[in-house]
This record gives C-alpha cells, structure tokens and sequence, in this order.
C-alpha cells in the first residue's frame, strides 16, 4: 500500500504575483490622462496611449530648421524626494535639466518626453511625477508628447524611483547660438539660480546628513523660517522662454548661452568660448544662495571644490555683444527672471577665470 502523501500544488503563476501589477499600470494612465492633455501646443497629433508620439513640425516657419535635442535625469535629488516622501517638484527639474540645454543653442522646446522607473509602481505617487513634468513643461512652453512607466520588482527596491526624459527642439540654422559668435569683448550675463537646481546632490546629502546629521524636517539653518526638505526640493528654474525672448530681442547680439549644471561654471562656460578667449567671471557680481555656504562650512568644501560641483548660485550665463546689453538685460527682466551682468570675454586660452 502506498503511503505517500502528495504536496499541494503552488497557485497558478501571476505578473502581479511576480511583483508587476497591470492593473495599477492601467490605473496611472488614467491618472495623468488629463495632466498630459494641459501641456497641449500647436503640432502635437493624437494623444496619450497611442505606440508613439506624434508631432507635425511647421516647416512654413523656417527655411532651413535644425532640430536640437537633449536628454538627463535629475540625479540623486530624487533620494531626498524619497526621504521626505515629496516627488510633486522633481518633474519640474527634470524638464528644465532638457529644455535649458536645448535652449542653449536658441532652438524653441517643441516637445518632451519622459521615462519614469519604480520598483513597484504607486499610481498616486507616479501622478506627483507626472503632475511636475507637466507643469514644467507648460512653463517652458513644450508639449508633453509620451513617456513610458516601468515596473522593476527585484532590480529595484519597493520604494525606489529613477527618472529620465529627454526634449526636443528647433531653431533656423543661420540663427543658432554658440561659440562661433562668441569673441573678446562680449559681457556676460547670468541668470541666478535659487537653490542647488540639481546638481551636487550626492555632495550635498553627504555634508549635510552624513557629516552634519541634520533633518530634513529641521530649518535649512539657523533662523532658517523653511526645513531643510523645503530648500533641497526647491524645483530647478525654467530658463529657456526668457532665454528665447532675449534672442528675438536681440537678435544678432546674443552669442551663446552656457547651461550651468554638473561642472560648475568653468567646466560649463568653457563649452562657449572659441579658441583665444578666455571668460572672466566676477565671483561678487551676484549672492549665492545660503544653502551653499552651509554646505562649505559644515563639509570644510575648498572653494575650488565648490566651484567644480555646484552653480554657485547661477542656473544660466548668456554671452551678449557689448551694445546689446541692455536690450538683453531689460528682456529677461520682462521675462520675469532676474539677470545681472557678471563679467566679460578678453583674448586668452579658452579658460575661465573665477575672480
């Protein structure tokens, strides 16, 4: 006789049983249906849910267009939105880390698209995101064309986020920004930056959690009236449309225009400069955010470091020919966003000089 006792069966293998839940994937779409359709601009065709996005350029505009693109993420700012469980500002970074670098060579952001990693995906969470990608590309004027959502059980932790996007844009080819314009005499302009933008995280969270163990519920610093949360998910500025309103402004005499992000200041405003010149950056010319100074002090960060890692407080510097800097100055402040000339380009060795 026989005694064995047989084992039950395991239940049927599942995707949601695997860590992939479709049905919160089908509950997201319809979460940011109706935030994607406010980003909506002339040349956007179909919609939401389509396999691609689709985008009739207006070619009667241009005799001969180019077409820029620029692709980033927003780095490890995005553990501090996890720490402080706050993802409805890192959209808004993640458009401008694009859009900005796009508008560098005067092209007009047209569209955007972004990609959005979770190991388990929270619908409510993913609105956040999307929410902030959208409102910055209404500022920045582009349209929220797709994007794609993916789960990661197992190659990711539950809790764990990772964005990426990238922009596309266009400018006639005879009216692009860069280095070929630039030559000595030229005055620069920075547009200030509130913040750390994004850039610099990983140093930033390892003077001021690691080293100084503050809180991210605390004041920023001392007598400080917003926590340290507030200050760190501060969203990024979008330069591109005042940008583009002081090239038509100026027309001819805007030269170049350098996107301050990881680098600093040298190792961006270089990417501007032709051979024989140098950059003279007045380093008093503007304030840098408090933020930054905290971080020195408590990390004992060398100013060179500091330089190297951070935008010390400009998000933008614009190469402008002398006589139009007013023109340029009085557009960015019609723009709303705030400029101040901050130094100038003399003959050299394609340096920049810090002073």
């Amino acid at each position: 006789m026989d005694h064995s006792v047989s084992s039950p069966r395991p239940a049927p293998a599942t995707y949601a049983g695997a860590g992939v839940d479709i049905s919160a994937g089908e509950d997201a779409v319809e979460r940011i249906r109706s935030i994607v359709a406010t980003t909506d601009r002339p040349g956007v065709l179909g919609g939401i849910g389509d396999f691609g996005g689709m985008f009739s350029l207006d070619v009667d505009r241009y005799r001969r267009p180019v077409l820029v693109s620029a692709t980033d993420g927003v780095g490890t700012k995005l553990m501090v939105a996890q720490a402080a469980g706050r993802f409805d500002t890192v959209g808004i970074d993640l458009v401008a880390m694009c859009v900005d670098d796009v508008a560098c060579s005067g092209a007009e952001p047209l569209f955007f698209l972004d990609y959005v990693a979770m190991g388990t995906l929270v619908p409510e969470r993913l609105e956040q995101v999307v929410a902030g990608v959208a409102s910055g590309c209404r500022q920045a004027g582009c349209a929220l064309l797709g994007g794609e959502t993916a789960e990661h059980p197992g190659a990711m932790g539950s809790d764990d986020l990772d964005l990426a996007g990238f922009a596309v844009g266009v400018v006639e080819h005879d009216r692009r920004l860069g280095p070929s314009r630039v030559h000595p005499g030229d005055v620069l302009v920075g547009l200030p930056s509130p913040g750390l933008r994004s850039n610099g995280f990983t140093l930033a969270r390892n003077v001021l959690f690691e080293r100084a163990g503050l809180d991210l519920g605390g004041p920023a610093w001392v007598g400080a009236g917003h926590s340290l949360a507030d200050e760190l998910l501060t969203p990024s500025v979008i330069y591109a449309p005042a940008v583009l309103g002081a090239v038509a402004a100026a027309g001819e005499g805007m030269h170049a225009c350098a996107h301050i992000t990881g680098g600093g200041i040298p190792g961006n405003l270089v990417r501007v400069l032709p051979p024989g010149c140098d950059a003279e950056v007045e380093l008093r010319a503007w304030t840098r955010p408090r933020i930054m100074d905290e971080i020195a002090r408590l990390g004992d960060v060398s100013d060179e470091e500091m330089a190297r890692v951070f935008n010390l407080g400009l998000g933008m510097v614009v190469v402008v020919e002398h006589d139009a800097v007013d023109t340029v100055l009085g557009a960015l402040t019609l723009a709303g966003t705030e400029a101040v000339v901050v130094g100038r380009v003399v003959d050299g060795a394609r340096r920049v000089v810090l002073a």
